[in-house]
């Protein structure tokens, strides 16, 4: 069966609120014809919503998420600066919570079960990204870290994970199942369980993941 054509450009960006859209306005945006520029909203259920209705209506080529996140290694992930990244998981659907926390591959219950040429959606999804692209992985929450202890809480379960956003996961979900690559940029505005406004950087966060994402649309990632 043939793939009908997208409408209007190829590369969709998704923002998950007004305020990182109009920040990226402000900054410059993204040219007409380059991508189109839509809200997915906030939140994992939100996010997948909103993707997949966007999936259905317009049809892109290829998706690409940005926005802000806190980091969990400010070594790596310094405030201001941003990620391109490889992989996306979820934290908070399965039984329980903290320590006694159980998981959709503990528990045998898969979030989507697969078909024949597809497999079982559990935890963690790759996304697509420029050749080269340094290993990194997102970790999608429905509430940010309350706490530097609710923050290693998280990574007792997700030891490499470099940053938190609460949309990553519900978008790459919605995207794996319309089968269409996605990419996702992330500004690194604060530490993770940092709740203290006057420490986050979140224009140059966002400045520096509008940087990055026109770099990531001029590379060949898609199909």
């Amino acid at each position: 069966m043939s793939v009908p054509p997208s409408k209007g450009s190829p590369s969709l960006l998704l923002l998950p609120t007004a305020v990182e859209a109009h920040r990226f306005v402000d900054m410059g945006g993204i040219e007409p014809g380059r991508a189109l520029s839509q809200l997915c909203g906030f939140g994992p259920v939100a996010a997948a919503a909103r993707t997949a209705q966007l999936l259905a209506s317009l049809r892109p080529a290829r998706v690409c998420l940005a926005g802000i996140a806190g980091t969990y290694d400010p070594e790596r992930a310094p405030a201001g600066s941003a990620i391109v990244f490889t992989r996306v998981a979820l934290e908070g659907v399965g039984v329980g919570e903290g320590e006694s926390f159980q998981g959709p591959p503990a528990l045998g219950f898969p979030q989507w079960p697969g078909t024949k040429s597809t497999p079982a959606i559990q935890e963690v999804l790759p996304v697509a990204c420029p050749p080269g692209t340094e290993a990194a992985l997102l970790l999608t929450t429905c509430a940010a870290s309350a706490s530097p202890e609710h923050a290693c809480q998280r990574l007792a379960r997700f030891p490499t994970a470099l940053a938190e956003d609460m949309e990553g996961f519900g978008v790459a979900l919605a995207c794996a199942l319309y089968d269409t690559p996605l990419a996702i940029v992330r500004g690194i505005s604060n530490l993770v369980g940092a709740h203290d406004p006057g420490s986050w950087k979140i224009p140059a966060a966002l400045a520096a993941a509008r940087r990055a994402v026109l770099e990531v649309l001029d590379c060949d990632w898609g199909r």
